[in-house]
């Protein structure tokens, strides 16, 4: 991540589909150790926009900016480490820092045997297309 390698070690992790509000949210979670820390994060997959696309937006813990910084480097190595590709990160007017993934990222933790059910099927049920019939 921006030059800096790190270490990571994935303990567990599992996906899970959730409603909040009338929409269906896929949770990853994962618990792993990043460069000697341990802890549980979970990323939180919704559709959103125009063209209905997977996206996450997950904010970095903690109560001070430098912790806050630092658990996102964290989070985003982990990303990265098991999806091939860089999260987008940025930082809000109120101090919140943002990891943001998208369906390239989705698609990088489908390969894993522990998530891709949950993914396959979350994808499936939240598709616009699905229920659709074509017309003749």
């Amino acid at each position: 991540m921006g030059g800096k390698e790190h270490m990571v070690k994935v303990i567990d992790g599992g996906a899970v589909e959730e409603g909040k509000g009338g929409k269906k949210l896929l949770r990853i979670n994962i618990t792993a150790e990043v460069d000697g820390v341990r802890s549980d994060y979970t990323i939180t997959y919704t559709r959103s926009g125009r063209n209905n696309a997977a996206v996450s937006y997950t904010a970095a813990r903690g109560d001070t900016p430098e912790v806050r910084e630092t658990d996102a480097e964290r989070l985003s190595a982990l990303i990265k480490a098991l999806t091939g590709k860089e999260p987008k990160v940025y930082h809000t007017g109120d101090g919140r820092i943002i990891i943001e993934c998208n369906k390239k990222h989705l698609d990088g933790f489908a390969c894993y045997a522990e998530l891709a059910d949950a993914i396959e099927k979350w994808l499936e049920e939240t598709s616009r297309r699905r229920g659709r019939t074509s017309r003749t």
